[in-house]
């Protein structure tokens, strides 16, 4: 199978096409140039930029199988895509967002025909209230333009190695250190976090299968909630911990992987449909593991998100 993935270097992407090489595919990666140049060296690339508009290296550059959109956040870098490539494609496979949902009326166990967000077209900025909204109208371009041809892979919270988002690295990292582990939240809130790898299988079977339709991808098998998750965290690491709620308030207003009580359904979707299409589940503590020696070779840099060891110190003592 050949396979065209539109920007696969980082997290996501980069497992996508270690997964589609796993299984023999011929890719070709699309992007920049600037990130991953080490990465894939014997894997043909096509130069451009979907910022400027640049597709120029897609036209007549052969055709696929397959393409793989990473990369695609706005109806122009879509519709862009799908003019320069026209039928010299197969399947048309986009990768979305949970964000695309509406947030009323949806209760735990929500399936892919959960009603979406309307549609935003009138700007690029993406922000909490417009990424949803821009995704849905990338969708329905994709459907538009290829209809049977065309599948959604709409992922929860993606966790892994490579993740340049501070996400569960800072729990993984956190929880390590042991003791008393502030949470500015909720300890009975659902959390659903996917293994980037199983995204990746997931994708390239549902390419395989030449499967349209559009699919979650939430993980991991077994429900949790963020004090299993920081527990689970260190019972891998080998430590102990003591979770303290602290007031939500008191801690910066983003938090890794906190969500308010409005939107803890978004953390409880309904994985059945990508299970029957060969989604795979990696247990969580497999993932945590990955990710805790993933982050200790790299040096544990500084998160981005998360509260410091002084201020950390500062709620617990409050």
């Amino acid at each position: 199978m050949r396979i065209l993935v539109l920007g696969g270097t980082a997290f996501v992407g980069r497992a996508i096409v270690d997964e589609a090489l796993r299984t023999g595919a011929e890719v070709t990666l699309f992007g920049r140039g600037r990130t991953g140049t080490g990465l894939f060296p014997s894997t043909p690339r096509l130069i451009g930029d979907r910022e400027t508009g640049d597709y120029d290296a897609l036209r007549g550059a052969g055709d696929w199988d397959a393409v793989v959109d990473v990369s695609g956040y706005v109806p122009r870098h879509v519709g862009q895509a799908m003019a320069a490539l026209g039928d010299r494609i197969g399947r048309y496979l986009f990768i979305s967002s949970h964000a695309v949902y509406t947030r009323t009326g949806v209760g735990p166990g929500s399936d892919e025909d959960t009603p979406r967000r309307p549609p935003v077209r009138d700007t690029e900025e993406l922000s909490e209230a417009s990424y949803g909204p821009l995704k849905v109208a990338c969708e329905d371009d994709v459907l538009a333009r290829y209809g049977e041809r065309a599948t959604i892979v709409r992922p929860g919270k993606v966790a892994g190695p490579h993740d340049a988002q501070t996400g569960l690295t800072y729990w993984v990292r956190r929880a390590a250190r042991g003791g008393r582990v502030a949470l500015p939240g909720s300890p009975e809130q659902p959390i659903q976090l996917v293994d980037s790898r199983d995204l990746a299988r997931l994708v390239v079977r549902l390419l395989l299968d030449d499967r349209p339709g559009a699919f979650h991808a939430v993980g991991p098998a077994e429900p949790t909630t963020l004090a299993g998750l920081i527990t689970t965290c260190a019972r891998v690491a080998g430590s102990e911990v003591e979770i303290v709620p602290v007031p939500a308030e008191a801690a910066p207003s983003f938090f890794p992987l906190i969500r308010p009580a409005a939107q803890w359904t978004d953390q409880q979707r309904s994985p059945a449909r990508a299970r029957a299409a060969g989604l795979t589940a990696t247990p969580l503590a497999t993932t945590i593991a990955d990710v805790l020696a993933w982050d200790r070779e790299r040096g544990e840099p500084p998160l981005e998100h998360g509260l410091s060891a002084a201020q950390e110190a500062k709620l617990l003592g409050a």
